[in-house]
């Protein structure tokens, strides 16, 4: 089931997060829709939307200011499910494969080099070349490390309109219990292992720690704190049409490149290792639980019950927890410990255009109102994610659902510049399912060296068949 919109659709005045849906359609309505580059003369935009069909349907409320500046477009938004955004990419493409594809799909980091790879996605370069007037605002408060990470050799994929980094959460009432309070933003891993210790014996009935095991938000924040990744960082080169013009003197813009670059593996290197070890001996030592695989979900409702102490989370664990019955002062929030480094990992989110559509103009409009701080306000609504932009971060859009500490959302990226995406190469889906074997692995057998030399191979692997 997809659901369908068009100007023949009843309106009604639908809030979500409390923002009216409709209203003004900003950029939409600054130049009008044209048939597509494809010639088709079609006035129809295919959305896939990453999620269930309900939400689906809910998300796609997001096009009717663009369509009522746009009379005689029609969106349709189809969900696809999953555990996690590999299982979603799996999906995607047996779609693709089948000969129906769409003409926008919305993709996080751990996808965007994938279809960039396979010349799914077609590069919104001239697009925004063309319209930088339009756009100015936009980037100028979007931090450019969100934008960098829809970038593939040089060429600009997607504009980014949420993003997580991997935050530390707070139990107040288990901080409470212990005799503790929330940390300073330049607390340590000796300070982290201090509060977990002080947890196990203040309130026994809670884990000090939890995680799951995948890529975001994993251990592997861990690994980023101590300076280790699964593979070689570099940059690739280009993009300076985007950051000489759109960014210039911005801070945070400096030695920005055209994306990404994910180089050899490292998957057994030192550091990595340590970082395994690390939380395998929290879990030996009592300070932790053997972690669940996939989505956060359980997670959640156990933190929410005080069953846990700590856990990673990004901005969507205050909707989460908002949603699971806390109240906004249940649970605070607090930058990554610092390690070696206090390095954050992060993801980002947005549409991008399909190569194969016929409608790349239409859909170039669509993309540039999803970009508005209205149509923004609807994809967060709930705090379920974080807006990328900068502005729409605020006291008063925490205030329903906590925490107390929200600045630390984009504070990860303005003032710890060294926070970087999550590993995300064309071959992410067998990297993310690679990794999730080895940590569980490496978990139950408890030789952490050995499982990580796995995790190397079946990267090396994963990367010959893509010729990365």
């Amino acid at each position: 089931m997809s659901s369908l919109l068009s100007t023949t659709t009843s309106r009604r005045n639908l809030l979500l997060g409390g923002a009216s849906l409709l209203g003004a359609a900003g950029l939409a309505a600054c130049a009008p829709a044209s048939g597509g580059s494809g010639g088709s003369g079609s006035k129809t935009l295919n959305v896939l939307f990453f999620g269930t069909q309900q939400k689906a349907d809910e998300t796609a409320k997001v096009a009717e200011p663009f369509i009522k500046a746009n009379p005689g477009v029609t969106v349709k938004f189809t969900g696809i499910n999953g555990t996690d955004w590999n299982d979603f990419f799996t999906k995607v493409l047996t779609q693709i494969a089948g000969g129906n594809p769409p003409d926008i799909v919305s993709v996080a980091t751990e996808g965007v080099q994938l279809f960039a790879q396979k010349k799914l996605a077609h590069p919104l370069d001239e697009y925004v070349k063309r319209d930088k007037d339009q756009l100015a605002s936009y980037f100028k408060d979007v931090h450019p490390s969100l934008v960098e990470a829809m970038m593939y050799k040089g060429n600009l994929y997607e504009l980014p309109t949420d993003f997580n980094a991997g935050n530390m959460y707070f139990n107040t009432k288990v901080l409470k219990s212990s005799g503790l309070e929330l940390p300073k933003p330049d607390w340590t891993m000796d300070e982290f292992k201090t509060l977990a210790t002080a947890m196990k014996k203040g309130s026994p009935d809670a884990v000090p720690f939890d995680w799951v095991v995948r890529l975001w938000g994993s251990w592997t924040s861990f690994m980023y704190a101590n300076g280790g990744n699964l593979l070689t960082e570099g940059k690739y080169s280009g993009g300076d049409w985007l950051w000489n013009d759109m960014y210039k003197g911005v801070t945070g813009a400096e030695g920005r490149g055209g994306g990404w670059q994910w180089g050899a593996p490292t998957a057994n290197s030192d550091a990595v290792v340590e970082s395994l070890d690390f939380v395998h001996e929290l879990i030996a030592g009592g300070l932790s639980a053997k972690p669940d695989v996939g989505g956060g979900s359980t997670l959640q409702g156990l933190f929410s019950n005080d069953k846990i102490g700590m856990s990673i989370g990004g901005g969507f664990w205050a909707g989460g927890l908002h949603n699971a019955g806390m109240k906004p002062d249940a649970f605070d929030v607090q930058f990554f410990p610092k390690w070696k480094v206090q390095r954050h990992l992060f993801g980002t989110g947005g549409y991008g255009i399909f190569e194969s559509s016929k409608n790349k103009d239409l859909a170039w409009e669509f993309l540039k109102s999803l970009v508005e701080p209205k149509s923004i306000e609807v994809l967060t609504a709930g705090n379920s994610t974080t807006p990328a932009r900068r502005s729409m971060v605020t006291e008063e859009r925490y205030a329903p659902t906590g925490p107390k500490n929200w600045k630390v959302f984009y504070d990860t990226l303005d003032k710890l510049p060294n926070s970087a995406p999550i590993p995300a190469p064309p071959y992410y889906n067998a990297m993310a399912t690679a990794l999730n074997q080895r940590t569980t692995e490496a978990m139950s057998s408890g030789n952490v060296k050995q499982a990580l030399d796995g995790l190397q191979k079946d990267l090396e692997t994963a990367a010959a068949s893509t010729g990365s």
